[in-house]
């Protein structure tokens, strides 16, 4: 069992910045597949970045590339999500999730991460 615990969120205002973390632990390996996703009310969870190779490759969506950045500190078992010029429209609970392995056609789809956080909520303010 992968035991994953987001922390970070907040609100700010539009153009700001957040940092999101995901500490891991338990069958936990740094050669996991770990994507950050949310989900807003009333919308379906997407996928925002995903981190696999121990930190090597990164996969973002169109809607946050040159706008988030996602890491891995392999010493810390942590996978950060560096938010900046953050939008209105970028408001929802964020959770972090892990996997053995992803396809590379699938990084962004939740159905192919078992493990997952509790989230934490990021709300922009215009």
């Amino acid at each position: 069992l992968v035991r994953l615990l987001e922390s970070g969120g907040g609100s700010v205002q539009s153009g700001g910045s957040l940092r999101l973390s995901c500490a891991a632990s338990g069958d936990w390996a740094s050669n996991y597949c770990v994507g950050w996703f949310r989900q807003a009310p009333g919308k379906e969870r997407e996928g925002v970045a995903t981190v696999w190779d121990s930190g090597a490759s990164t996969y973002y969506a169109g809607s946050v590339k040159g706008r988030f950045t996602i890491s891995q500190d392999n010493a810390e078992d942590a996978v950060y999500l560096q938010m900046d010029s953050l939008k209105p429209e970028d408001t929802a609970m964020y959770y972090c999730a892990a996997a053995p392995t992803v396809d590379y056609s699938r990084l962004l789809d939740a159905s192919r991460f078992p493990y997952w956080g509790q989230g934490t909520q990021v709300t922009v303010e215009s």
